[in-house]
């Protein structure tokens, strides 16, 4: 089991930044994928960005160029920098892992999920 606790959400205007931060606990030892999805209410969870064991990086069009992804392994701690956030951004940030070094976009395939933080953007 990964236990996964988000946080860094809060209130920015546009154009500003925000680093979210995901602390993983647990069976922390094995070679995991990361990823960041966000959700809006009546709408799936969307992809963000997702990053291998080895640091492989993977990203949603929408985030390509404003959003960076990182993993501290020792730390057992993931990342998401983003910056030039736009109000269309604004909504919860799940931070989500899988026992696998195989990237994907589907929510469905990762077992373990943070509870979440809100990330509000103001016009």
């Amino acid at each position: 089991q990964v236990q996964l606790i988000e946080s860094g959400g809060g209130l920015v205007q546009a154009g500003g930044s925000l680093r979210l931060s995901c602390a993983a606990s647990g069976r922390t030892s094995s070679s995991y994928t990361m990823t960041w999805f966000r959700q809006v209410p009546g709408k799936e969870r969307e992809f963000v960005g997702g990053i291998s064991w080895t640091g492989a990086t993977g990203y949603a069009d929408s985030v390509k160029g404003r959003f960076t992804i990182s993993r501290d392994n020792a730390k057992s701690t993931l990342y998401l920098q983003m910056s030039s956030l736009k109000p269309e951004d604004t909504t919860v940030y799940y931070c989500a892992a899988r026992v696998s070094e195989i990237l994907t976009t589907r929510a469905n395939d990762f077992s373990f999920w943070g509870q979440g933080t809100q990330v509000t953007v103001s016009s």
